[in-house]
């Protein structure tokens, strides 16, 4: 059995995907670290040499090619762009969407440049959020609101939806 989780960056991906993997005594991979592996820069270096649509398809081809036996995987927030990977992810395992209002993410992100998210010129994270979020909800077996959550209560929360 794998676990995806999914979400806009600043959910708590990688956090909550550390947390729960040890929690359940399973393994732990993080795309956007093996993206780092695979090209040696950064996810903002990424971008501002390969611009977004080279990001995306570099996340898209990670996403493809990885294979894990009972992992929790941590995506990268604009995974869901790529829908073979997707589908090749919904293939393997279960996928929780960690789902965090635009208000609390805009706290948590800070300089979305310096953090490696992709957007669009002038593009807003409210317009970001509005585009990605069907696509959360698209690809998700199940949705974990983490609004006023705490670390903990999140993977009560994931460990929950797991056994529904």
């Amino acid at each position: 059995m794998n676990i995806v989780l999914i979400g806009m960056p600043g959910s708590g991906k990688t956090t909550v995907g550390i947390a729960l993997a040890r929690s359940l005594g399973m393994q732990f991979v993080d795309t956007d670290v093996l993206m780092r592996r695979q090209t040696g820069q950064t996810l903002a270096e990424i971008i501002a040499e390969r611009g977004d649509a080279g990001f995306r398809q570099l996340e898209g081809e990670v996403g493809e090619r990885l294979t894990a036996d009972n992992a929790v995987i941590s995506t990268g927030g604009s995974m869901v762009y790529a829908d073979s990977a997707m589908a090749h992810l919904s293939g393997m395992a279960t996928i929780l969407y960690l789902r965090l209002s635009c208000d609390q993410l805009r706290t948590r992100l800070g300089d979305l440049h310096k953090r490696g998210v992709t957007l669009a010129e002038g593009q807003t994270l409210n317009a970001l959020y509005d585009e990605r979020t069907p696509l959360y909800e698209r690809w998700a077996d199940h949705i974990i609101d983490c609004d006023g959550l705490r670390l903990r209560q999140v993977i009560v929360a994931c460990e929950e939806a797991l056994r529904s």
